[in-house]
């Protein structure tokens, strides 16, 4: 399938030109879409996440440099009001019905269904977390981008290739690169403060 010719510039964006911003929002709009659903999201969510990426994107839209192409630029905003949004989703949850939660954690017999981690473990965890987290922000969006899709949000090889429009093979590559850059960053960093 041969792509159509682009319609619009980075410098007829940065002026601002509605016809511009306009082809640039329908070239990139199905793509967005498509990989907001892919990482799990529902429809009006992703909708949402999708609007606020290009809102985002013309707000910071003077502090492009082109270093990455605009689509993996527009992916990492969307990765990161995705994360958001689940955060937020996350931290709103904690209204359920106490009846509800006892059914889910116990059995029949009244022993836990899974019994809870101690607090040394989840504080473990929670610093692993900060800690990757942290060293993701020195990876390149792309790299950044398809690791936490494919590690993180368990997505399959094949949708992260549908999501960042990169071969199997171009994705292992920036698997392997981020996983080693990660390694490094946590092997000289572990034991600081992140």
């Amino acid at each position: 399938m041969q792509t159509p010719p682009k319609r619009w510039s980075v410098e007829d964006l940065r002026a601002r030109k509605p016809e511009a911003l306009t082809a640039m929002v329908d070239d990139h709009l199905p793509s967005l879409l498509g990989g907001a659903l892919a990482i799990g999201l529902p429809r009006a969510d992703a909708e949402e996440v999708v609007q606020e990426t290009f809102v985002a994107f013309l707000s910071a839209l003077d502090r492009f440099e082109g270093r990455s192409s605009l689509r993996t630029y527009l992916f990492g905003i969307l990765y990161h009001k995705a994360s958001r949004l689940r955060e937020k989703a996350r931290r709103t949850e904690g209204s359920d019905d106490i009846e509800a939660l006892v059914e889910a954690r116990f059995d029949s017999g009244g022993m836990w269904s899974r019994p809870p981690r101690g607090p040394e473990a989840e504080s473990l965890d929670a610093e692993t977390r900060r800690w990757v987290e942290t060293c993701a922000e020195g990876l390149p969006d792309a790299q950044r981008t398809a690791f936490f899709l494919k590690e993180v949000e368990g997505e399959t090889s094949e949708s992260v290739c549908n999501v960042l429009g990169v071969t199997a093979t171009n994705l292992r590559v920036m698997l392997h690169r981020a996983r080693l850059k990660l390694r490094e960053c946590l092997e000289r960093n572990w034991g600081k403060n992140p």
